[in-house]
Order: structure tokens, then sequence, then C-alpha cells
């Protein structure tokens, strides 16, 4: 019976833990099609209002190394519960901002708050489900939370920002915090942590936060000041230092934040890898094709969250045990495969509409795809990375993964932005109508986010392979080191 009870326990833990990666994902997208009356409301001048994402992205991506290394050291569960109590704080002064710089700093806190509950919880997952076939199954409803809240953020925004106003996009975090937190204290068991008797590296961790939060910086002003402009170049630069700096104090330090032996771990780092490509190509398109559809086809805020359902049913259904079927008969290398060759596909699709185009065939089968590819490629790819971690780095990889999406979703962000307005900015100026410049400017990006999908496939079917563990890619080894099988 108390067997029976633990079971349930884990199922209803895992529960907790994904309606938090829910939460936070949808919280990086629901502002986008709110900016307009943000703007209104709170007088923001048009570069300024770019920070209400972009304050967001800098912490978050910044503080997600730290906050899993904090883990494996002060408890998971401790630092799950700290962060959304951060996060849930936030979001209510975020709701209550009456201007614009009480607004832009409440983001930044949570950024803060997201990135300790982000880096914990793969670590918490891996450590509740050491069975390979149950851990499969916690890893899809992970995913689907991970990847699917993009599109149900823009949702969600519209559906608030049109019934009610702005305010309610961070309000209604506060519910969902309170319920969760509740909940994770109740469930998620206690850990000790391997703790800091051998010191804590201080420097090492002031200079990797700084590091990353230069370079996501770096990556999200060029859309505003462009590539060549100090304003990218300074911190991109000083993001290249600091790290210099970081690897060589990780390399002496007794009890580093970031051992380098974590870069040994060849299918934590290649998945990783895979998987920021995959980002960069297809995390843009929410962006780009929200501005596609608003601009150009004239689409409200409400019904641009309806167009990208197909994504997120997509991602839905595969999570709900197709992809695990999948992986099952087919092995992971070929459903990452074909998922990043067809998410490729759907960016293409996009590339084909034009000035009047209607929503069928070409934004619902370019949706449809990048939720084929996605919601296929995701899960195995995450298997993969944490196949051969230890049970002390867990932490620490659930850390590098999420550094992975997040840094990778600000640079691909910033480049095909910057790419679409300078060559509609180009169109423009060579007498083509608004409409024909906006269009050519974002096919343009689609090619790009398309060559980053191809790169990705280049590696999968390259590197990647040689690190896919066991004859059957589902069952996972326990958190250990182990050497690829083939």
């Amino acid at each position: 019976m108390q067997r029976l009870s633990d079971n349930r326990r884990r199922w209803l833990a895992l529960t907790t833990v994904c309606f938090a990666q829910l939460m936070l994902t949808v919280d990086t997208s629901i502002v986008n099609v709110a900016l307009p009356q943000i703007q209104h409301d709170l007088h923001f001048g048009q570069s300024s209002l770019t920070w209400v994402v972009n304050a967001f992205l800098v912490t978050f991506g910044s503080f997600l190394l730290l906050a899993g290394r904090l883990g494996d050291l002060a408890g998971r569960k401790r630092v799950f519960l700290a962060g959304l109590t951060v996060f849930t704080v936030a979001s209510l002064l975020c709701g209550i901002a009456d201007s614009s710089s009480l607004l832009i700093g409440a983001r930044f806190l949570q950024g803060v708050g997201a990135a300790m509950q982000t880096s914990v919880i793969l670590a918490i997952i891996i450590t509740e489900f050491p069975k390979p076939e149950e851990r499969a199954k916690a890893m899809s409803a992970y995913v689907f939370a991970a990847v699917a809240g993009g599109s149900l953020g823009l949702l969600l925004g519209g559906t608030l920002t049109q019934l009610l106003n702005w305010h309610w996009i961070f309000f209604v975090n506060i519910p969902i915090g309170l319920a969760v937190g509740i909940a994770g204290r109740a469930l998620i068991p206690n850990d000790r942590g391997i703790g800091f008797s051998e010191g804590i590296d201080w420097v090492g961790s002031l200079l990797v936060t700084v590091a990353l939060a230069a370079a996501v910086y770096g990556f999200v002003e060029p859309s505003t000041y462009g590539w060549g402009s100090p304003h990218t170049l300074a911190p991109l630069t000083l993001a290249l230092v600091l790290l210099a700096a970081f690897a060589a104090v990780e390399n002496r330090h007794p009890n580093p934040i970031f051992p380098l032996r974590i870069l040994k771990l060849h299918g934590l780092i290649l998945s990783s890898a895979v998987r920021g490509l995959m980002v960069t190509g297809v995390y843009g398109m929410f962006f780009l094709g929200s501005l596609y559809l608003e601009k150009v086809l004239g689409y409200g805020a409400l019904d641009t969250g309806l167009a990208f359902l197909p994504y997120t049913v997509t991602v839905a259904i595969l999570s709900l045990g197709v992809n695990r079927r999948l992986v099952a008969r087919f092995g992971a290398l070929p459903v990452i495969a074909v998922g990043v060759a067809v998410a490729a596909a759907g960016i293409l699709m996009l590339r084909l509409g034009g000035t009047h185009a209607g929503f069928f065939p070409l934004p619902f089968l370019a949706f449809l795809g990048m939720g084929l590819g996605i919601g296929n490629a995701f899960t195995p790819l995450t298997t993969i990375a944490m196949a051969e971690v230890p049970h002390r780095d867990a932490g620490l990889a659930s850390g590098i993964v999420n550094v992975s999406q997040q840094v990778a979703g600000a640079l691909g962000l910033a480049l095909l932005t910057t790419i679409a307005t300078n060559h509609s900015t180009s169109l423009s100026r060579a007498g083509h109508s608004l409409d024909a410049s906006l269009v050519g400017g974002y096919h343009l990006a689609y090619e790009f986010a398309a060559g980053a999908l191809v790169l990705a496939l280049i590696l999968v079917v390259t590197v990647v392979r040689k690190h896919v563990p066991g004859p059957a890619p589902e069952q996972v080894p326990n958190p250990q080191p182990a050497r690829a099988s083939r």
C-alpha cells in the first residue's frame, strides 16, 4: 500500500513540476500580443518596449547554470520552491505596475525566479523516475510543457488582453504559483544536496552569471541597434572574456560550480547543441509568424493565438505516448532526424506565403510541421542529454539543457528579426509596397531559420548518433556515467 502511495505521489509530483514549467514557458510568449496595449498605457518608447520581453530573457538565461548547481548543492526542492516564490511575487509586481520602470524591474525579477525553477525540474524528474519506461513517459510530459507553452501563451495572452486588460496576463500566474507551491511542498521529496563542505565557488558563480547575462543582452540588442553597434559588440566581447576567465577559475577550484568533467558527457553537450539550433529556427517563428499574421494578413490578437493551435495540439498528441512508441519501434536517431527535417520543411512552408495568403494551406501546414518536428525530436534529445549524467551533477545538466534552449531562443529572435527588418527596409527603399517589403524580409528570415535546422540535422546524422544509448533508445540507463553503445 505504501509502495502504491509513493508511486501515486511521484506522478502527482511530475504533474506539479510540469505545471510550473508550463507556466514559465507560457510567460515567455504571453506578453507578445499585449505589447501594443502595454506601450499605450505605460508610455513606452519603441526601443524601450522590447525590454518588456528582453528583461525576462536576460536574467532567465544568465541564472540557469548557477541555479542548477545550487540545486545540486543545497537541495533541488528548496531551490524549486524558492524560485516559485520569487516568480509569483514578481508576477504580482508586474500586474500592479503603473510605470515602465516598475514593469521592467519586475520582469528582471521574474526571470530570476523562472531560472531557479526551470534549472532543477529535469533533475527532479530523473531522480524520481529511474526506470527507463517510466522516465520516458515523464520526459514526454515535460517536453509538452516545455515546448507547447509558447503557442498557448499567445492564445492566453490574446484572450486575456482582449477580454480584460494586459495586467491579467501577469495576475493569472498568482493562483497557479500558489497551487504549485502548496503541491510541491507536499509532493516533491526533500533532498539535502551534496552540501557546501568544500566551499562555494563564488568567483566562478559571479563570472558565469555575468557572462551569460552579457551574452543574452548582446543577442537581444541587434534587433534595435544592429549587429555592428557597440551596444551589441561590447557585451558579446565582455561575455567571451568572462567565459575564458570562468574556465580558468573552474579548472582550479576544489568545488567548482561548473565541473569541467561535464564537458566529457558528449551526449549532453551534443544533444544540447542540436536543441539550440532547433530553437534558433523554430522559436523565432513564433515572433515572426505573429508579425506576419497581424501586420500582413490582418489577424487580431486572439486570432493569432488560435492560428498556432496546430503546433500546440500536435505536440500534445505526440507527448501522450505517440512519440514514445515511435522511438521504441524505430529508434531515437531516425525519429529525431525525421523530426528535424519536418520542422525545417514547416518553416519553408511559411516561405511560400504571400501578402494575401489564407490560413489554409500554408500557415496551417507550416505550424503543423513545426509541431511534428519539435514534438518528435525534443523528448529523445532530452533523454540522450540526461542518460550519462551522474546523480550529483543532475541539476547542472538540467541547467545546461535549459541554457541551450533559452540562449538559443534569444539569439534566434535577435538574428532573425534583424535579418527580416534590414531586408524589409531595403525592399521598401527600392520602391516595394509595405506589405511586399515585410513579406520579403520574413521570407529571408525563414530561409536562415531553415538553415539552422539543416545544421542540426547534419549534427544528428554525423555525431549525435554515436551517443544514442542502448539498442532500444527509450530505455535510458540510470543517471550514472555510461559509455555510448554505438
